[in-house]
Parts: structure tokens; sequence; C-alpha cells
């Protein structure tokens, strides 16, 4: 025991600093594609061989791709990743262009499949807020859809593709997957341990931040960052253009 006399040396407490990767981790930037072309009543979009909708990316999408590739390529990137939907490879093309990574496609990191909606009928329903539609969202379930992928067995992909993710990229490396707003909304899930549809609805070409440390715990450390997006944003604001609104 010390007597009274001792003197108590203060304890030295480090000044709060920005966030560094810890040794070990894995950080993954997973990025959505640039908006898409649009449907109208009636019309579909493009479906790949898998049965997936498959639509390309709009003159708004390709401008955001740019934009974002930019952006990424400031980042300590070592890998790159897509899936195989064309709109994931043709946002990821602009960063291809400026760092030479050649992207990998990770099948299981594809968009929810919404069965018989899948080809462009589910904005449309959207838009008309179609009964079915609120109860997905009240339900928070995307299988109240017809034919519609099992909420489940989607969660179990999509993680196993993350996880696939993660092994490749290895200890102490960054990586961007781009992927689709299902896929987001569903590994914010895991991470945040939220509600089944609470991180729905993340911006095209929105960088969101994981960082899986060496124990395998997994935090989410950013969503929905759209920075490079402000002056495409402020040019819309100054020409009289109306936001997109959430759906």
């Amino acid at each position: 025991m010390s007597s009274p006399d001792a003197k108590t040396v203060p304890r030295a407490v480090e000044a709060q600093r920005l966030f560094t990767l810890p040794p070990g981790a894995t950080e993954v930037l997973l990025v959505r594609h640039g908006s898409t072309v649009g449907v109208e009543a009636g019309g579909v979009f493009p479906v790949n061989e898998e049965g997936d909708g498959d639509p390309p990316l709009s003159p708004d999408g390709e401008e955001q791709a740019r934009l974002v590739g930019e952006r990424l390529a400031l980042e300590p990137l070592s890998k790159l990743f897509v899936t195989t939907l064309v709109r994931t490879h043709q946002t990821a093309a602009r960063l291809v262009e400026l760092t030479g990574l050649e992207p990998e496609v990770v099948a299981d990191l594809r968009e929810i499949h919404l069965g018989e909606w899948d080809a462009g009928e589910y904005r449309v329903r959207i838009a008309d807020r179609d009964p079915t539609i609120m109860r997905s969202f009240t339900e928070q379930r995307w299988d109240v859809i017809p034919g519609a992928e099992q909420d489940e067995l989607f969660a179990e992909r999509v993680r196993r593709g993350f996880d696939h993710v993660v092994r490749s990229a290895g200890p102490d490396a960054t990586v961007a997957a781009v992927v689709h707003g299902g896929v987001i909304a569903e590994m914010c899930r895991q991470a945040a341990g939220s509600e089944a549809f609470a991180f729905l609805g993340a911006d095209n070409t929105s960088v969101n931040r994981f960082v899986v440390f060496a124990d395998g715990r997994l935090r989410l450390r950013g969503y929905n960052d759209t920075a490079h997006l402000d002056g495409l944003r402020a040019a819309r604001r100054s020409a009289g253009q109306a936001a997109e609104p959430i759906t």
C-alpha cells in the first residue's frame, strides 16, 4: 500500500484522432451502383441468363459512376469486386480505368431476386404504392412478393459473398465491391443488429464502410456517404431540378 505522501503520477491519455485501420483488420467499401434506366408500365428490363433483371445505367448513373470512380481512386484499394449484373460493371468502369484494378465477379453479392417482379415490375408497383409493396415494407420481408427469394436464404448468400471478399482481401487491406441497395441494407443489418429494412434506401453510388477486425468482429463505420455527388446536386438545384425521392 502506498503511503499518504506518495505522489500520484497522472496517466497519459492520448488526444482523440482520426480512425486508422487496426492491425490485422480488413476494410470493405460496399458501393451501390449508379442509377439505372427507367421502365414504364408494361415494359421490362433486360434479363440475364440467370433470370435476374439486368438494366444498364442511365445517363445520370454514368455521371455518378464517373464521380465515385474518381473518388475511390484516392483510396488505398488493393482489390475490386463486382456482381453478375451489368450495372455494377458499368459503375466500376471509371475506377478500373484510373487504377488498373481487375474486378472479380462475386455472384453471391447480386441483388435480391424479386420473382415475378424482377424485370422492372417492382419499380412500377412501388411507384403505384401497390398493397403488396406496402405489406413488404410493413413486414420487412422481400418474400411476400410473388416468387421472390426467401429472406433467410438471401441473408446467407450475401454474408457468404461478403466473407469471400474479406478472405480474398486478407488482413491490413482496404477493398471495394460495387453491389446493390438490397445487399448493402442486408450487410448493414448484420453489422448493426438492426431491423431488416432499417438501412434500405442507400443512394446510388453511395460508399458504405465496414471493418472486419482480426478476431472476426464486424462493424459498420459509414453509411450512405455521397460527398462525391455534392457538386452534381448543386448543379441540379441551380438548374431548378428537383431531387429524386427516396423509395
